[in-house]
């Protein structure tokens, strides 16, 4: 099959379960291209970069932001390629089909890396956001391509908040949608999505460089807990702080490790210095996907203290608490969106509800003070992660679904881990 991959940026430290698909299927002899809107670091995954010529297979569709540059660009764009492609050039400057996309120009410059790279057998846009611009891009182009939309957490709720009438076309037109979780799932259908069209189909991790290790506590350590998330609201990583406080309070000797940057790292080091945890709780900020997985198997717990922001954000099921439990260790994590699909609680870790720093201090004090109960919790999350979430299973699964879309068979639904 030929594919067309629709993402932001690429590659990214932090969605490097994009890259694990699209590797996946180059790994599986498909033709894969990338067309990204702009490029990004790529410093944690130089060996794929090279091995599998990813720089060769991407595109970029970068847009001026200056209205007289973008014109500008834009007409000499018309004049280099209207001779050979006469009919998509058209099409992308159509202002009555295609409204303000096309006026804007902003189709014209999405078109041009597709240009003589078709035809292909699937679209696949990596976040419902990138749906609309697949499925106009299938119109422009003459494609008949199908159009394969994943839902991964913000697009099917903090995006529809300002336009509820996002995805109307998108889910009347398009082939397949796949959000990465039954709680996704719910929510698109609500929204307006055909339930025969959808698939729930996860984000996978390579269990196979995670080694399974059970977490023991020695004897005169503190409890190593960790977390790794972008500092924004929906990642609720100050309730996980006063949870924190509440744990030195009581005398316990732990260390609480945060991995990721973000617009909330000014008010969250104030929060730290306010109650005096300097010493305990540590910003750490971006780290390799190398360095992430060295910090995970130090660590004894990770926290993942999830919450849906005031804009609506919300989760899918965050990449960290899979490469966690794959590596052995206990989660507390909040009922929030898909954490509870995949923690188990009183098995594989705890779950709590959101916005609650209290439940998380008192789960956490009880993994303290019951440490032989992490060896267990530990493998019963690496059997959860090795079942439904491998990226190999999850890679061979979207295969099976892009051949099913293009002969025009009914999905296969996957099975909900239980």
């Amino acid at each position: 099959m030929k594919i067309a991959y629709i993402v932001g940026q690429f590659p990214s430290q932090t969605q490097t379960f994009i890259q694990s698909q699209i590797v996946g299927m180059i790994e599986a002899g498909h033709d894969v291209h990338v067309f990204a809107g702009k490029p990004s670091d790529d410093f944690q995954i130089p060996g794929e970069l090279k091995k599998y010529h990813l720089r060769e297979r991407t595109s970029y569709q970068a847009i001026p932001n200056s209205a007289l540059l973008r014109f500008a660009i834009a007409v000499g764009l018309v004049v280099k390629y209207i001779w050979r492609f006469p009919v998509p050039i058209l099409r992308a400057l159509n202002v009555f089909r295609f409204g303000r996309s096309a006026a804007t120009f902003s189709l014209l410059y999405q078109i041009i890396p597709f240009l003589g790279k078709g035809p292909f057998d699937i679209i696949h846009c990596q976040f419902g956001t990138y749906g609309p611009q697949g499925l106009n891009l299938k119109q422009v182009l003459s494609e008949t391509a199908k159009v394969v939309t994943s839902f991964r957490g913000f697009d099917a709720t903090k995006a529809v908040l300002a336009r509820p009438d996002l995805y109307q076309t998108l889910f009347r037109e398009g082939d397949l949608f796949l959000p990465v979780s039954h709680s996704l799932k719910r929510l698109i259908i609500q929204l307006g999505c055909n339930e025969d069209k959808i698939v729930v189909l996860p984000s996978g991790i390579k269990c196979h460089t995670l080694p399974f290790s059970p977490k023991i506590l020695k004897h005169g350590e503190p409890v190593r807990v960790i977390t790794i998330a972008r500092l924004v609201e929906k990642k609720g990583i100050a309730y996980a702080i006063h949870a924190i406080e509440a744990i030195v309070k009581s005398g316990k000797s732990i260390q609480y490790s945060i991995i990721g940057d973000g617009e909330l790292r000014g008010d969250l080091e104030q929060l730290i210095e306010e109650k005096d945890l300097k010493k305990f709780v540590q910003l750490l900020g971006w780290k390799s996907h190398e360095n992430v997985i060295r910090l995970l198997k130090d660590a004894h717990i990770l926290i993942a203290p999830s919450v849906t922001a005031i804009d609506g954000d919300q989760e899918g099921i965050p990449n960290a608490i899979k490469e966690a439990m794959a590596l052995g260790l206990p989660v507390i994590g909040t009922q929030h969106s898909g954490i509870p699909e995949i923690v188990e609680d009183g098995v594989s870790g705890f779950l709590v509800q959101e916005r609650n720093a209290e439940a998380l201090a008192d789960r956490l004090s009880f993994l303290i003070d019951h440490s032989e109960k992490w060896a267990d919790m530990g493998r019963a999350a690496r059997v959860r992660v090795e079942t439904d979430y491998d990226i190999k299973i999850l890679n061979d699964r979207l295969v099976e679904l892009y051949g099913q879309v293009c002969e025009k068979r009914k999905p296969l639904n996957i099975k909900r881990p239980m």
